[in-house]
């Protein structure tokens, strides 16, 4: 059996318009000044209080609090926008569908969303029977701590080297080097090729049609191989 976990926003959807302009609207509510898209996007991945700290290091812990607050309710309202909609981005849900197909292959993911967070995506997409191992913020240390991996793993019933993972961020590259499993980059999410390769990403994907093929040559290279599901079996 092999697991491939993969990280939530900038890597599955698109997430960045409704995070800058949740975080636009919490920062305004306590009178801070705005700060660049792409600041606000070099966060993602991390749990929001981490993320939040990273943004306002010279600010104190109860001044986070509130904007952690504030931003949970703008992100609650806006989700209503179908403007800023978050999508799959191009080909996730072919892959997605065909490695949910496979008997030996289980899927899950690792992400700095809530639970609550995680479920509304995967509902909004009819992506929750796809999964068996969702892990959140709510239950571990902030990314890049390979707690989220380590648990999943467990659920799993599989090594480290049974594991790989995609994710857009060096927090998930690293996440996923410190728990031993085999962590990949795409390049179509918020940290830049260049900084992946530099936290060890072994290959940065450019389309997601590229990441079913790159499994089966990269566990083809192990000496394994997935196996497609029998005719009559359901996808997970």
């Amino acid at each position: 059996m092999k697991l491939v976990v993969f990280d939530c926003d900038g890597t599955l959807v698109d997430s960045q318009h409704i995070i800058v302009a949740a975080m636009n609207r919490a920062f305004s509510a306590h009178s801070l000044s705005l700060l660049p898209r792409e600041k606000i996007l070099s966060i993602v991945g991390l749990s929001l209080e981490e993320a939040i700290s990273k943004l306002l290091p010279k600010e104190d812990s109860a001044t986070v609090s509130l904007v952690k607050e504030s931003y949970r309710q703008a992100f609650f309202h806006l989700r209503e926008d179908p403007s800023l909609h978050e999508p799959l981005f191009p080909g996730a849900r072919q892959a997605l569908d065909q490695l949910a197909a496979r008997d030996d292959v289980l899927l899950g993911v690792a992400t700095g969303k809530s639970q609550r967070g995680l479920r509304n995506i995967l509902e909004l997409h009819d992506l929750r029977g796809h999964f068996m191992t969702l892990q959140t913020a709510d239950e571990h240390p902030s990314k890049p701590h390979p707690s989220m991996m380590q648990q999943a793993m467990s659920d799993a019933g599989v090594t480290a080297s049974q594991t790989v993972i995609f994710g857009d961020t060096s927090y998930d590259i690293v996440m996923g080097r410190d728990a031993g499993a085999h962590a990949v980059g795409v390049s179509w999410g918020y940290h830049d090729r260049d900084e992946l390769m530099a936290y060890g990403a072994p290959q940065v994907l450019d389309h997601f049609d590229d990441l079913v093929p790159y499994l089966d040559e990269y566990w083809s290279s192990r000496g394994e191989e997935a196996t497609p599901a029998q005719a009559t079996g359901e996808a997970r």
